[in-house]
C-alpha cells in the first residue's frame, strides 16, 4: 500500500515562529510580549503554548485598519460621480 503525504502548514505555531512572524528574535519577542498582550496581541493557547498565525495577522492588520480598508465599490463610484458633477458646476 502506498502512503500519500500532504504538506500541512500549521496554523498554530510555537513561540519562535510567532516571533519570526513579527520579525523579532525570540529574545525580543519575550521582552515585548507583555506590552504586545496589553495592546491586544492574541495570547498563546493555554494547553499547547502555541500561537495562532491567523489571529496574529488579524491583529497586525487591525493596527492600521483605516489605512488598509478600501472603500466599497458603490461608495467609491458615488464619490467619483459627485466629484465630476462638482467640476461640471452641477
Amino acid at each position: 500500500m502506498t502512503s500519500i503525504r500532504f504538506k500541512v502548514d500549521p496554523r498554530d505555531v510555537p513561540p519562535i515562529m510567532a516571533a519570526r512572524r513579527l520579525g523579532l528574535t525570540m529574545e525580543q519577542f519575550e521582552a515585548a510580549l507583555p506590552r504586545l498582550l496589553g495592546r491586544g496581541f492574541p495570547p498563546s493557547d493555554p494547553d499547547t503554548g502555541n500561537y495562532d498565525l491567523d489571529a496574529i495577522d488579524a491583529w497586525r492588520s487591525s493596527r492600521h485598519r483605516r489605512l488598509l480598508q478600501s472603500p466599497a465599490p458603490q461608495e467609491h463610484n458615488l464619490g467619483l460621480v459627485a466629484a465630476r458633477l462638482e467640476r461640471m458646476g452641477g
